[in-house]
């Protein structure tokens, strides 16, 4: 198992995790778990601060899905 935590300081355009960015400058953390099997990646397991992105956005954590 590799664990990996990234920080992401973007301004996407559109939308991103299926919220409307345009354009607006966000920053967020994700750790990603790869499982290796015979030196290939097997499995991926992502977890993202979803509500960091929407508290950014000026939304409320309760429309995280």
């Amino acid at each position: 198992m590799i664990a990996s935590r990234l920080w992401f300081d973007c301004t996407p355009s559109g939308r991103l995790f299926d919220l409307p960015v345009n354009g607006k400058r966000v920053q967020f953390s994700e750790n990603v778990f790869y499982e290796v099997e015979n030196g290939r990646i097997r499995n991926v397991w992502s977890v993202i601060d979803k509500a960091a992105v929407v508290a950014q956005l000026g939304g409320s954590e309760h429309n995280v899905g």
